[in-house]
């Protein structure tokens, strides 16, 4: 079976070579996104590797059904680009990356929440141009803060071990508890309402479901504590971006970082430099100074990368062999609706 590879960069291509010299797969890669109107570039291939911003509606996977495909590989953990109902309806197998490296998201959340709270990035671009000025770049400490993680799978909860590393306090919401956070004297399970109105800072952590889209909206903003930070590396359209756009205007919000945006799909992984960015609310919030953003690169290390490419190519080697993939890997509408997290 031929595999085709949908959406690829250099550091897809690399990772996934390298691995595939333990399996020998026939494996090929294009740069295109997969979506209605690209699916059928797939003919003559059985399997198509996916990655998080294609677009894989009823369309396109009637697309993909007729030129004779039998599995997609998701090379993430997240899948709500993909209309499971429709997968199901057409008969088609839809397999994913269910764990990676939490510690690469888990780390780059903390990492853009230090760069926030003590103005590193400004900082760096100062001194680059020979200014080493402190003016302006006054900071807060992390210690005795109250930090509200909501979503505690494997990434949030190693969030949340961090943060109270750091000697804050820290609530966390989730419909699940965690049994691995139970007894911890400096965290403290909690609802949400709670979460948000007292927390100094507020990261996300959670799969983007109908349930979880714009969890964060004008309405819980308003319950958050005035100058309240916000650090998303779970999915973009957890947050309603104009009422965050909003909350940084008025100076409710105090400050946020965001790896994701929900409106990502046309910006992230490309080179715009040269371009005019149509995206008003994203032009207007790359204008804070109070605002970090980067481009869904929580996950990118040499072991994530690494993990991604040996569990995809296992899966498909697996399927090749024996048609059946590992059912931690399955992800189906029933599946979903029992709550399959990315997390």
């Amino acid at each position: 079976m031929k595999t085709l590879f949908f959406d690829t960069h250099q550091f897809d291509q690399d990772a996934f070579i390298a691995a595939n010299k333990s399996f020998g797969l026939d494996i090929e890669f294009i740069a295109s996104r997969l979506d209605d109107q690209t699916a059928r570039l797939a003919e003559n291939f059985e399997v198509v590797c996916s990655f998080v911003n294609d677009q894989l509606n009823d369309d396109c996977l009637r697309d993909l059904k007729n030129v004779g495909l039998k599995l997609i590989a998701l090379r993430s953990a997240g899948f709500n680009h993909v209309d499971l109902i429709s997968a199901d309806k057409q008969g088609l197998m839809v397999a994913r990356v269910p764990s990676y490296s939490p510690h690469a998201v888990a780390e780059f959340a903390i990492g853009l929440l230090l760069s926030l709270s003590r103005k590193i990035h400004h900082a760096y671009y100062r001194v680059r141009d020979l200014n080493f000025s402190l003016d302006g770049l006054v900071g807060f400490e992390l210690n005795k803060k109250t930090v509200g993680v909501i979503g505690t799978g494997k990434i949030g909860s190693i969030v949340a071990q961090i943060m109270a590393s750091f000697g804050c306090q820290v609530l966390t919401y989730d419909l699940h508890k965690n049994p691995d956070l139970e007894g911890h004297k400096n965290i403290h399970s909690t609802d949400l309402i709670n979460l948000c109105a007292q927390s100094d800072i507020i990261s996300l952590h959670l799969p983007l479901t109908p349930e979880t889209h714009h969890l964060i909206d004008q309405d819980r903003i308003s319950k958050m504590k005035d100058g309240v930070i916000i650090i998303n590396t779970g999915r973009g359209a957890l947050i309603n971006s104009a009422a965050l756009l909003e909350g940084l205007k008025t100076e409710k919000i105090g400050g946020a970082a965001l790896d994701v945006y929900e409106e990502e799909e046309d910006v992230f992984f490309e080179d715009l430099s040269n371009k005019i960015l149509q995206d008003d609310i994203l032009a207007r919030l790359l204008t804070f100074p109070n605002v970090l953003i980067t481009s869904h690169q929580a996950f990118l290390t040499r072991e994530a990368l690494q993990a991604i490419a040996v569990t995809t190519l296992d899966s498909i080697k697996q399927f090749i062999d024996t048609g059946i993939v590992p059912p931690e890997r399955i992800i189906n509408s029933q599946s979903c609706a029992q709550g399959v997290s990315h997390v």
